[in-house]
């Protein structure tokens, strides 16, 4: 447990002298307070308060920033060690191999970790203090940060087998891009041509809903979009998620195990 401690601490304190922390806390602070600026005055009237309003926005938004604020930090967790010389010397130590992977992928969480609560808890502050939250708002908003944070975790996850998988790290940051574009651009496009095709309705909607719960981002943006009355009033998309908001979230969390479990395996068999 104290290497597991240890490796977690170095991993964060690499991140913070990379200013890998302050980046993402800076980016996602700025624009937190653009979205909440914009949102203090909105066209026309709405039922949701400012809080919700912003919520919506930042979650939208987050399903695109998290994951490439998470590939960035974890896509050379392996890779760019094996490329310093370093993972040789790291291995020598008398710690366990998936002590390493749980160690990097700790660090790199708190990280993102880190950024969410300075960088999206500062604009919930100052959303309060204008006075445009109520209890199920925050709540709401609090809720967003929770899943942007597992969102991140599974992004995280990918980024630590990609490094796993990867011989240098211009192929890691190729296959950090590709990845990105297929579960966040690429997949819903698909699924939406397969309903544009399916005039006749043949396509079951449970095996269209298992599409979509087999999407990280997709279960993400259902349990902020959908799975959330205050957010669903905004968005217009209430009623749409197939599992409740707990189920949603423990579909991201099994993404995050599964992903930690494949890592350490692959990990534990790699020669060097």
């Amino acid at each position: 447990m104290n290497a597991l401690i240890t490796l977690t601490t170095a991993e964060f304190q690499r991140a913070i002298r990379n200013r890998w922390a302050l980046a993402s806390i800076l980016l996602l602070a700025s624009l937190a307070f653009s979205l909440a600026l914009l949102g203090s005055a909105p066209i026309g009237e709405t039922r949701a308060s400012l809080m919700s309003i912003t919520t919506v926005s930042l979650s939208s938004l987050s399903l695109y920033l998290i994951p490439l604020v998470a590939l960035t930090i974890s896509f050379d967790t392996i890779v760019g060690e094996a490329e310093q010389g370093t993972l040789l010397l790291l291995l020598s130590y008398p710690i366990s191999r998936w002590q390493i992977i749980l160690g990097k992928f700790s660090g790199q969480l708190l990280v993102l970790l880190l950024a969410i609560l300075v960088g999206y808890g500062s604009a919930g502050i100052y959303l309060a203090a204008q006075g445009g939250a109520d209890s199920t708002a925050w709540i709401s908003y609090v809720q967003m940060m929770a899943s942007s944070l597992v969102l991140g975790a599974v992004f995280i996850g990918i980024g630590c087998l990609i490094s796993l998988l990867s011989k240098v790290r211009a192929s890691a940051i190729g296959a950090a891009v590709g990845i990105w574009l297929l579960l966040l651009v690429l997949y819903d496009l698909v699924l939406l041509g397969l309903v544009l095709a399916d005039k006749e309705q043949r396509l079951m909607p449970e095996l269209f809903n298992l599409l979509v719960l087999l999407n990280p981002a997709d279960v993400y943006r259902l349990y902020n979009l959908a799975g959330s009355d205050a957010a669903g009033l905004v968005s217009g998309v209430a009623g749409l998620a197939t599992a409740g908001p707990h189920a949603l979230l423990g579909i991201m969390g099994l993404w995050v195990a599964g992903l930690m479990a494949v890592s350490v395996y692959l990990f534990s068999r790699k020669e060097l």
